[in-house]
């Protein structure tokens, strides 16, 4: 089958299952599921045969994946050779790589064939545009790399994608993205935000927000700008998760992946996943370090794929301190709400775990003083409660666009073993 054929096949694919009832895509998924254990696990030197169930498997992480790379991917590729694939032209042989931007200073590799990258195009395409075979799009790709899986899209027709490179500034490519005119846009959500703080000339049909965590604080400074809803493509070096539909669902990629949910408190998961149908680079029982709040009713579209209340954050970013009680932990979203309800007129701020016993509450100069001091009374009355023995220390500072890392609000930059 050629790229586009697989491509269509894909693209169809998605649609069929996103019709089905759930009892019915459970029963397509298990098969699909099985297919893949007993014909594509194997192939990889780490688990070379098939589990009599998908619970036999070890969990696996990236730091196992990184340093038994060769061991998790069909080809044998390397490390050392997906690298130096990653920072030329993402080339090796027939195969494609791309490796991650390293969020914190942890970087992944993905190795995928053709047949693979053209069925991934086929899946987001029908997740984010289904309506693309009657109404030609163009769709401009803001990201801080080009993996050379937006490259097949180039093919189409019906497409007309470009991408623009995040690290080189808005200001570089502004002209060229107000003339292309794109009907859709896919782009982290601070370069969303920061279209609607600068008023760019753009009026696409569809907006997503992607590659980073989407705060509460942006969704309505960017939904204003644009006069549409803010959706969400949740994807990762490890793969596509979950993209939301038309009517605002942000559904988990159950047609290719599947998921199992660890706890990690106050209601929220942290996600084991099972890419079932990658053929390179096997990923099975793959545990990721996001934090999500699953929702329990079923979306009203009627898809049967399950949805996502909230992309909380990472696990990594969790603070973790001391008490007389013994460790506590916590999480991004519970810092994060108690920073922007301490005053409505917060609209942008810094919260990092310096030390085990220190935070640093960064917030902007323009903002009021009683504010800033609403601000950080709630940060210290949240650690107060939960009787963590640390000190909190206030920073006014410039907030400017940051292009050459991931914006992260919360965030914890304790060592590693720190945080165990």
């Amino acid at each position: 089958m050629t790229g586009l054929g697989e491509a269509i096949r894909s693209f169809a694919l998605t649609l069929w299952v996103s019709r089905r009832s759930r009892e019915n895509f459970e029963r397509w998924q298990a098969r699909a599921l099985r297919r893949w254990l007993d014909r594509d696990l194997p192939l990889a030197p780490f688990y070379g045969k098939a589990p009599s169930h998908l619970g036999d498997l070890p969990v696996t992480d990236k730091a196992l994946l990184m340093a038994n790379f060769e061991r998790f991917n069909s080809a044998g590729v390397s490390a050392r050779d997906a690298w130096a694939a990653a920072t030329g032209d993402g080339r090796l042989g027939a195969l494609t790589v791309g490796a991650s931007t390293g969020t914190s200073g942890n970087r992944g590799l993905f190795v995928i064939s053709e047949t693979e990258k053209y069925r991934w195009l086929g899946t987001i395409l029908a997740k984010t545009i289904p309506d693309l075979l009657w109404r030609r799009q163009r769709v401009a790709v803001i990201l801080p790399q080009n993996t050379g899986l937006y490259d097949s899209a180039r093919q189409s027709s019906r497409l007309d994608l470009r991408f623009y490179d995040l690290t080189l500034g808005p200001e570089h490519w502004r002209p060229a993205l107000e003339a292309f005119a794109p009907t859709v846009i896919i782009a982290p959500p601070k370069i969303l935000r920061h279209f609607a703080t600068e008023r760019f000339g753009l009026s696409p049909l569809r907006v997503f927000s992607a590659a980073e965590t989407l705060d509460p604080v942006d969704r309505p400074v960017i939904e204003a700008f644009f006069g549409r809803r803010l959706d969400q493509i949740y994807m990762a070096t490890e793969g596509l998760f979950a993209v939301t539909c038309r009517h605002g669902g942000l559904h988990l990629a159950e047609d290719s992946i599947f998921f199992e949910f660890e706890p990690a408190g106050d209601g929220l998961v942290t996600p084991l996943v099972t890419a079932f149908r990658r053929q390179t680079q096997i990923m099975a029982r793959y545990r990721m370090n996001d934090l999500l709040r699953l929702s329990a009713a079923p979306c009203r579209c009627g898809s049967p794929l399950r949805t996502v209340v909230e992309i909380v954050g990472r696990m990594d970013d969790a603070f973790r301190f001391v008490s007389s009680q013994g460790p506590v932990l916590i999480t991004p979203d519970i810092l994060r709400n108690a920073v922007l309800k301490a005053d409505r007129r917060i609209d942008d701020f810094r919260l990092i775990q310096t030390a085990p016993d220190r935070v640093e509450l960064r917030l902007n100069l323009e903002l009021p003083d009683d504010a800033a001091q609403a601000a950080l009374e709630a940060v210290r009355v949240l650690l107060a409660l939960r009787q963590a023995t640390a000190e909190v220390e206030p920073v006014r500072s410039p907030m400017p666009l940051e292009i050459g890392r991931k914006l992260r609000r919360v965030e914890c930059r304790l060592p590693a073993e720190t945080t165990q």
